[in-house]
């Protein structure tokens, strides 16, 4: 892997940490409902950027 700058390290921190936010948020939404069709799309919702987190993650390895 190539080495990242400062500026490049920080700005994946930050889009971690906004995907873990997401995948939280849309984690909780799709709790809180009782209609089935936008629970999924939620759920789905979340999922997706939980996928976006492990691939960011990955550039850390």
């Amino acid at each position: 892997m190539a080495q990242l700058s400062e500026k490049e390290l920080s700005a994946l921190n930050d889009l971690l940490a906004d995907e873990e936010l997401l995948t939280k948020k849309f984690s909780m939404l799709a709790k809180q409902t009782d209609d089935m069709e936008i629970k999924q799309k939620f759920e789905r919702i979340s999922q997706q950027h939980q996928g976006h987190f492990n691939a960011l993650y990955e550039f850390l390895r």
